[in-house]
């Protein structure tokens, strides 16, 4: 999949915004609870060099294996990686395939104490010879719904969580496998609706009758077709005459349609927006679904509109059936994709309106992909409270070192300790935005810590720059870098000096 080609030319200042601002801040004032049938999928590759002499079929040289989360579990990747806190209820097997998916979740940061341990883990195998191609699936499914006295248990553990943290929506992700019985599914929507909750639903049953009153439902073209009893017609119309009649039966505010190669539909009751697909090269369809209600899911937590939602989400699922496998859609994606993150500067077109600041974890992913491309890094850091002559220099030179510069902001309270109380002069999101203006930087990280060492270390840029009033064995974090670079100051500039000038003093 090519990224440097917009997948979308006409994506709108204000998506791109939102992109930006919800991958610099993520969902950081709320969660998602997410509810669904939890699998693993198993992807076998190898090559293929012949045809059995059994069968007519290709023979499948083993290469290697992997293991990732399949269905819900999907869903809990593709949220973790666009930065949303998630707590997650289910059933997970009491076998070592549901043990494998425990220590899946637990290296995504997820807590998995509200899931128990029931039956057999559903497992789907799928056989990848050469050029990509998916040759075999074996599904291996465990269906089994869960006991009164469990429901019982999931709602406590429901209620208990939503007291504990506020809750941006409720997440249903039904697979038919069980787990989100009519029962559980009617009971924590009419629960959620009391809390005032939104709750999303990805479908699978044919009688929506247990999703009533939901705050928006996913279905494709099959699963809307079953739910009203009738072959739909991928036309635009056809669409939105169906999912307007679900509307009004099940009391359902949103329904938002997948359609292939030809988007989506969003259908409430008073708007309808058909959201087009470009061409791109697909790989992989699977888990597009779930990226799509995760990405919708994820940025109307961070306060998006459905309609801005749902244009991400279509961008998001786009990038994923490029990939090879379930892939979970990250952040990092995104900001590649919008050209703020690409290796380099943004595009023209977006020069007034650049969103360059990222936290730690979006900033090591950022750099791994840089480091894939064969791209030098260049770090730089400061407080940067009044930027004056002495602070273009350095940054100036400093991108000349290499192919991408990233500058390391001390945070208020990093600056506080460091100069005093009555510093900054500048808040940090003020001097974020005017270090977001200068063409020669492409990524700012704040740090709070007083030294940016585990910034550095986190990074280890080709070039480490700091200005000339540093002696080399005065820096910090040289150590983790592969060279260090010292600017000579421009004389007469200072921060201090320009507020002692002005008459004002930290004294």
């Amino acid at each position: 999949m090519d990224l440097s080609k917009p997948l979308i030319d006409d994506m709108s200042l204000s998506v791109q915004k939102h992109i930006a601002d919800f991958c610099r801040k993520g969902s950081k004032n709320c969660s998602v609870l997410l509810v669904g049938d939890y699998m693993l999928d198993h992807y076998v590759n190898g090559s293929v060099e012949r045809i059995s002499p059994e069968a007519p079929v290709p023979v499948v040289k083993f290469q290697n294996e992997k293991f990732m989360p399949g269905g819900a579990g999907n869903v809990i990747a593709n949220l973790v990686g666009l930065g949303t806190r998630v707590y997650a209820l289910g059933r997970l097997g009491e076998d070592t395939y549901g043990e494998k998916l425990r220590a899946i979740f637990r290296s995504l940061g997820v807590d998995t104490s509200f899931f128990y341990s029931k039956g057999n883990t559903t497992l789907k195998t799928r056989i990848i010879g050469d050029k990509r191609q998916q040759i075999l699936r074996l599904d291996n499914d465990s269906i089994m719904s869960p006991s009164e006295k469990e429901i019982q248990s999931i709602i406590k553990n429901f209620r208990m969580i939503i007291r504990k943290d506020k809750i941006g929506c409720l997440l249903i992700s039904d697979y038919a496998k069980g787990f989100c019985s009519d029962e559980l599914c009617s009971r924590l929507i009419q629960i959620s609706r009391k809390e005032g909750i939104p709750v999303f639903i990805d479908p699978k049953k044919n009688n929506w009758e247990c999703y009533s009153g939901s705050f928006l439902i996913t279905p494709n073209i099959r699963e809307l077709s079953a739910a009203v009893g009738t072959n739909l017609a991928n036309e635009d119309d056809e669409i939105e005459k169906n999912a307007r009649s679900v509307i009004s039966k099940y009391k359902i505010e949103n329904v938002l349609v997948t359609r292939s190669e030809k988007g989506s539909s969003l259908v409430s009751a008073g708007m309808v927006k058909h959201e087009r697909s470009s061409a791109v090269e697909v790989y992989d369809v699977s888990g597009a679904g779930d990226t799509m209600i995760s990405a919708v899911a994820a940025f109307y937590t961070g306060g998006a509109g459905i309609p801005e939602c749902v244009r991400i989400a279509n961008i998001a699922s786009q990038i994923v059936v490029g990939k090879l496998g379930t892939y979970a859609i990250k952040k990092a994606d995104l900001m590649e994709y919008t050209g703020r993150a690409r290796n380099c500067r943004p595009q023209e077109k977006d020069k007034k309106n650049q969103h360059k600041t990222a936290d730690f974890k979006l900033a090591d992913e950022i750099c791994r992909k840089l480091r894939e491309k064969g791209k030098s890094i260049v770090f730089t850091n400061g407080c940067f409270d009044i930027i004056h002559a002495g602070h273009i220099k350095l940054i100036t030179k400093a991108k000349g070192f290499g192919d991408f510069l990233i500058v390391g902001l001390n945070s208020d309270s990093s600056v506080k300790r460091i100069k005093g109380d009555k510093r900054p002069v500048n808040s940090e999101d003020s001097r974020a935005k005017v270090l977001e203006a200068l063409e020669a930087v492409d990524l700012i990280v704040i740090f709070d810590q007083d030294t940016p060492m585990e910034l550095i270390k986190m990074i280890g840029p080709d070039v480490l720059v700091k200005g000339g009033d540093y002696r080399k064995e005065e820096i910090v974090g040289l150590e983790f870098a592969k060279s260090v670079r010292i600017v000579p100051l421009e004389k007469g500039f200072s921060t201090t000096g320009i507020i002692n000038k002005i008459g004002w003093s930290d004294e």
